[in-house]
């Protein structure tokens, strides 16, 4: 029998399964999509009865195979979205979707309540986003909810509450209470004076670290207290590579990330979308966010309309090391395509114009003292995104990194001694540098 880690890695759309061998090669993968639900107020959230039950039969299945010795469990999952349960172990209320609309005049109790909007965003490294500060819908549950919140036993964030579902334990863990929850104090390394205020801490299961692991239920298998997915991807980077690196991680949204930038969050940097995460081990890991994935769909479709072309050919999309971008950007999205000699130009003007952006939104975050800047994610197979990227950063060694599963691998890596033999592995990552 092949010893196997079992990682369930919950996204928002996509939901797996996969095992883990001791060398970390994925030797068992599937997946499926759960049609989402609507809230009380007919708003879509997430059916945590089907979710619940998927995650169950996929492990009884698991068990009854012949082939794997299963000797861990872990969960990496969405952040920002709580599931409550009653004192008998059951859901108070619908896993609610982060993105629900926050009643305003909520809002304006709250910060008038207890101060100003700058102040607690800085102190919990969150920027206001309403209910995907998780904190905050606690505190709406409480004001315009009492019937639920009073049912309320224990709310746990959903990487944690997953992980319960196989030892019948309630921890929080602190990668999901690190991300803009807003109830966490980052100088302070405690729950939010507001929070204490509010006794919504004492709803809060105790915390537990990152590597803590309790027996399975009717299983030899020890479980793990369930990660922060965009926290858990980090994980393989902080394992493998010892000097200063940003991680870029890429698509819809391109998320910086700085494990090196000791410094406190400001709030010039606040104002301009940064914000901080927890890393597994509790350190701040200062982030930029850019919408870029969007931005660029858009200027893609725009040029090819002017072109009359449908699709753009493996040339289109090659670099082309000759290539000079002439004039200023900031009005990109909006002027006349009238200068463009090709497609091929085009496509390196729409490309230069996201890497000037995503070089301000990189700059937010920097120290000076970074080595190197790993991408992954969709641009990272973008050849003309990773060599103008790499040309105006000289003095970094700029690089794409493709590693399989990123999140689920740092679910099993971080609690590697209790299931694994072997040492870890020194080269999950691999790695295609860009130098200029």
């Amino acid at each position: 029998m092949m010893t196997v880690a079992a990682i369930y890695d919950i996204g928002k759309t996509n939901k797996k399964l996969l095992c883990v061998d001791e060398a970390y090669r994925i030797v068992h993968e599937e997946s499926v999509r759960i049609p989402e639900i609507v809230d009380e107020d007919e708003d879509q959230c997430e059916d945590l009865s089907s979710l619940t039950e998927w995650i169950l039969s996929r492990w009884n299945e698991l068990q009854s195979r012949k082939d794997f010795l299963v000797k861990a469990i872990n969960v990496s999952a969405y952040g920002a979205s709580f599931v409550h349960l009653d004192r008998h172990g059951k859901a108070a209320a619908p896993l609610y979707n982060y993105l629900k609309p926050y009643p305003s005049d909520l809002s304006d109790k709250f910060y008038n309540q207890f101060g100003e909007k700058d102040k607690i965003s800085l102190e919990t490294a969150s920027p206001i986003l309403g209910h995907l500060n998780s904190g905050m819908q606690l505190y709406w549950l409480k004001h315009t909810r009492p019937e639920i919140y009073e049912r309320i036993a224990v709310s746990l964030h959903l990487p944690n509450f997953l992980s319960s579902l196989f030892n019948g334990r309630y921890g929080t863990e602190i990668t999901s209470l690190g991300c803009h929850t807003q109830l966490w104090d980052y100088s302070k390394k405690e729950y939010h004076a507001w929070v204490k205020a509010e006794g919504l801490d004492r709803k809060m299961a105790p915390l537990v670290p990152y590597d803590h692991v309790v027996g399975v239920l009717n299983h030899s298998a020890v479980s793990g207290p369930g990660l922060h997915d965009s926290s858990s991807a980090l994980i393989p980077y902080l394992e493998q590579f010892e000097e200063p690196f940003i991680l870029l991680s890429t698509g819809t949204w391109n998320i910086a990330l700085n494990p090196f930038n000791n410094r406190p969050l400001t709030l010039d940097q606040l104002r301009q979308d940064c914000l901080c995460y927890l890393s597994y081990k509790s350190k701040a890991v200062m982030a930029s966010r850019l919408l870029a994935g969007h931005w660029y769909d858009e200027q893609l479709a725009r040029m090819k309309e002017y072109f009359h072309v449908s699709s753009l050919n493996e040339d289109d999309t090659a670099f082309d090391p000759n290539w000079q971008h002439e004039g200023t950007d900031e009005g990109y999205g909006d002027k006349e395509l009238t200068s463009l000699t090709s497609v091929k130009d085009g496509y390196h003007q729409i490309v230069q114009v996201l890497v000037n952006r995503q070089l301000k939104s990189l700059k937010l975050i920097m120290t000076g003292n970074e080595k190197f800047l790993y991408v992954d994610g969709g641009f990272s197979q973008n050849d003309v995104f990773m060599n103008l990227l790499a040309r105006e950063l000289p003095d970094l060694r700029v690089g794409a990194a493709t590693i399989p599963q990123a999140s689920a691998l740092g679910a099993a890596l971080s609690i590697h001694s209790q299931w694994n033999s072997n040492p870890k592995p020194g080269s999950l990552v691999r790695m295609k540098l860009y130098d200029h």
